[in-house]
């Protein structure tokens, strides 16, 4: 039994740092870099992707709304047509950077409020998958277990890595709890621990009503930007390891 770890990573931009990405990279199998939408800088984007190689960690893209000032977390009213060109627009410019490191682009995981929106919205995630496939169509969409994300990749003929987050609450239709409520964010090491263990071996998640709901993740998030998230990670291998749970990159 092995499974992806998966960090979000490149969220920076200029002088401001955003995370530990030299601490979390060891750690986890997969990172999705920030492509300037949201978060980042050419810069950044190049240091990412370097310290991704040095560490053989497989390298996803991470496009979102153009929404620095949110993070990339509020939902931007755009058309299909919209969302597709500047995923389009996302992907050429961190696929630039992989070439020019010789690293290849793994996958694409949606971020934030269009991660949400995609979830779902069939058009949203349908324009998404799209994107992808016409940039490469050998690339793994990144999605929510059991959400519109899912149906995209299949009609468009993309591999698909369903997505469950270690460090996130969840309500019972199997969505995550809005940032915005209680219970949003889970920061206990050995409370997320137990969590991805549970996930990846009983296919199951609690949610914030105690209700246990099915889920089957290919691979499992911690959030970069998450309080104490070298410590989450650090908990969650151990505990893997005495489970017997490999780590390794879903993508190969």
């Amino acid at each position: 039994m092995q499974i992806d770890l998966n960090c979000d990573m490149g969220e920076g931009y200029g002088r401001y740092v955003l995370g530990n990405d030299e601490a979390v990279i060891p750690l986890v199998s997969s990172v999705n870099v920030a492509c300037g939408f949201h978060a980042s800088d050419p810069s950044t984007m190049r240091r990412t992707v370097k310290l991704a190689k040095e560490w053989n960690v497989a390298v996803g893209a991470h496009p979102s709304f153009p929404d620095r000032v949110g993070f990339g977390r509020r939902e931007m009213s755009a058309s299909p047509a919209e969302i597709r060109d500047d995923v389009i627009y996302q992907l050429g410019a961190l696929l630039a950077f992989c070439k020019a490191e010789g690293v290849p682009l793994r996958h694409v995981k949606p971020h934030g409020a269009l991660y949400n929106l995609a979830a779902r919205d069939i058009e949203a995630a349908t324009a998404i998958a799209a994107a992808v496939r016409s940039v490469d169509p050998s690339l793994y969409l990144v999605g929510l277990c059991g959400s519109a994300m899912v149906a995209a990749a299949r009609e468009t003929g993309l591999k698909f890595a369903p997505e469950a987050f270690a460090d996130r609450g969840y309500r019972k239709d199997g969505r995550l709890v809005s940032r915005k409520e209680h219970g949003a964010v889970l920061d206990d090491p050995e409370v997320v621990a137990e969590r991805v263990v549970r996930m990846v071996r009983d296919g199951e998640v609690i949610t914030v009503d105690g209700t246990g709901i099915p889920i089957d993740p290919k691979t499992v998030c911690v959030h970069g930007d998450t309080p104490g998230v070298v410590a989450l990670l650090r908990a969650i291998r151990s505990r893997l390891e005495r489970e017997k749970i490999g780590v390794k990159s879903f993508s190969g």
